[in-house]
């Protein structure tokens, strides 16, 4: 398990950007599964909506792209890995496929997410996300991002 300070060394996001808060396992170059405890404090519930609060879907797509990020990161030899955190290197989002939403996130949702390596080239992966809510499917997408 890696907690959100080391989170914070991997990832260049902080709040109210940062959306993944715990990693609960992953294995180096296959796949990682995050979580984000989705609340009512959210900067965003305040406009999307007022009367009916949920999670944009573009943030749900985020959050596995930080998901993503962080695998990434993770798949790194140990040297590179060290050399690479810490502000010095980001994981790019560069494209995003087959995104389809199943069911709202809305506060009080722990949104769990699923993300598998697809395919490596160099410093570009591509990789299959699912984010689910009680074991439920709540959206998918399949994402490429590049290391610099």
């Amino acid at each position: 398990m890696i907690g959100i300070e080391e989170i914070k060394r991997i990832l260049p996001h902080r709040y109210p950007f940062l959306l993944v808060d715990r990693v609960l396992e992953y294995e180096k170059d296959k796949w990682i599964k995050t979580i984000k405890n989705v609340t009512i404090n959210e900067p965003f519930f305040v406009g999307h909506f007022p009367r009916q609060a949920v999670m944009p879907g573009v943030l749900v797509i985020e959050a596995m792209a930080q998901s993503g990020g962080i695998l990434s990161f993770l798949s790194l030899e140990k040297e590179e890995f060290e050399k690479s955190i810490d502000g010095n290197r980001n994981v790019y989002f560069m494209q995003i496929d087959k995104a389809k939403f199943r069911r709202p996130v809305v506060p009080g949702d722990r949104l769990e997410m699923h993300i598998e390596i697809l395919k490596r080239k160099l410093n570009v992966w591509k990789m299959q996300g699912k984010c689910f809510v009680d074991g439920s499917l709540a959206a998918e997408a399949v994402m490429m991002a590049k290391l610099d």
